[in-house]
């Protein structure tokens, strides 16, 4: 996909592979994270961190990222590295293995090891993410484990597995390349074609992994957790729709009004008027949106001090329950402008439309929707939102990780 835009002379490329942690097996995990290193590690015709050094000498930003749903690769560039950069690209797709080593897998295998623990383990709440979803998804699902894996599969990884997962997820016809520049489009495509055209397709295609879920959830369901955290946790989940459906739309409305912003009804009940929360800038709700099964709406506060847990469990539980007795209008009409505003500022940079064209094109195959998706929440009425928090954000569907500071062990007295 090309998109032209007015970028001021510079191009955005943006890469989704469709692969990402819901095609990891058990025993495998955080292997698509892991090939979001290995790709600037070297590959046949580029050497390790070349691909990182000359982007920057460029001028340019480059970056990846994984989710559930796919791995993303991503530079901006001054118009004329356009070229440079499409070849980069196209030659580790192609020769990526090649370039492959078990020094080189050993490196970033200890790199990721020690993202986790600074971003998971040794972060106070680090696992709250991890914990919801082990609850909300069943051993097994695609969906049970995060993004960044175990500690003890990444300890498992060979190199002839990591090789044989590039092989099997990483192909063009698994790809979706957008340029966002002031090129024309035919002049772009011949670019991508002059590169990316002569590649092959996968030779096997694995078969997507089963997401489907027994329904109900049969909550709430809990995890409590004791440690030296600043203030008490609550982190709460209920599932809703897959995104892309309509339902999904109609809960992210839900979650603007019950959380999103310093006008949400969370903060202005429990922040504002209580006061019992800690003041996090209104941000208090969104959903975690995953294509092929049931997304999560997740809300999550830290108590002020000297609240318990307890107390501000019970407030955040009951300020959902209240959505389903009904919104205002006016509340309706916030929530759309805040979504509205959130989504247009992720499309206000080249990057930024780059990578939701990219999206709407490797989930849903439409890239208009990058430009469309406010349309989506312009009809769904108010009468929806209640009668979708009525039969969602129930107790039977509820997910409840708990954070509480270890005082016994805060309030020790060192041995004398």
């Amino acid at each position: 996909m090309t998109a032209p835009a007015s970028t001021g002379q510079v191009a955005s490329v943006n890469l989704w592979y469709g692969v990402g942690s819901r095609h990891e097996v058990p025993g495998r995990t955080g292997f698509a994270h892991l090939f979001e290193h290995l790709m600037f590690q070297g590959s046949g015709n580029v050497a390790k961190g070349e691909h990182f050094e000359e982007v920057e000498r460029l001028g340019g930003d480059i970056n990846a990222s994984t989710s559930t749903d796919r791995t993303n690769y991503y530079e901006t560039v001054p118009e004329h590295a356009l070229d440079r950069v499409l070849w980069l690209e196209a030659d580790r797709l192609e020769t990526l293995r090649d370039g492959m080593t078990q020094e080189v897998l050993d490196n970033q295998r200890d790199v990721v090891k020690n993202e986790r623990r600074q971003r998971y383990d040794n972060q106070p709440y680090g696992t709250a993410l991890e914990r919801i979803l082990r609850l909300g998804y069943p051993e097994g699902h695609p969906y049970h484990h995060p993004t960044i894996g175990s500690m003890a599969d990444l300890d498992d990884a060979d190199l002839d597995y990591v090789k044989s997962f590039h092989k099997a997820h990483y192909g063009p016809d698994n790809c979706v390349l957008t340029v966002v520049s002031d090129l024309e489009p035919e002049d772009v495509l011949a670019r991508v074609e002059k590169y990316f055209g002569h590649l092959p397709a996968r030779d096997f295609v694995p078969e997507a992994p089963d997401a489907s879920l027994p329904q109900p959830l049969g909550g709430p369901v809990r995890d409590a957790v004791t440690e030296t955290v600043p203030a008490a946790g609550v982190f709460l989940g209920y599932r809703v729709a897959a995104y892309g459906e309509r339902e999904f739309d109609v809960m992210h409305l839900a979650s603007a009004v019950l959380g999103q912003g310093q006008g949400s009804r969370l903060y202005r009940s429990l922040v504002v008027d209580r006061p019992i929360a800690a003041d996090d800038g209104g941000g208090a709700a969104d959903i975690l949106p995953f294509r092929y099964t049931d997304s999560l709406l997740l809300v999550n506060m830290l108590a002020r001090e000297g609240v318990s847990g307890d107390v501000l469990e019970e407030a955040m539980r009951e300020e959902i329950v209240k959505l389903a007795a009904g919104i205002t209008e006016e509340e309706l009409d916030r929530a759309r402008a805040v979504l509205e505003r959130d989504h247009l500022q992720s499309i206000s940079s080249p990057s930024g439309l780059a990578d939701s064209i990219s999206s709407c094109t490797q989930l849903f195959g439409d890239p208009e929707l990058a430009y469309t998706w406010p349309e989506r929440w312009a009809d769904i009425t108010a009468e929806e939102v209640r009668a979708a928090a009525e039969r969602l954000l129930v107790d039977d569907n509820l997910l409840v990780v708990r954070f509480d500071p270890d005082t016994a062990g805060a309030d020790a007295a060192p041995a004398s």
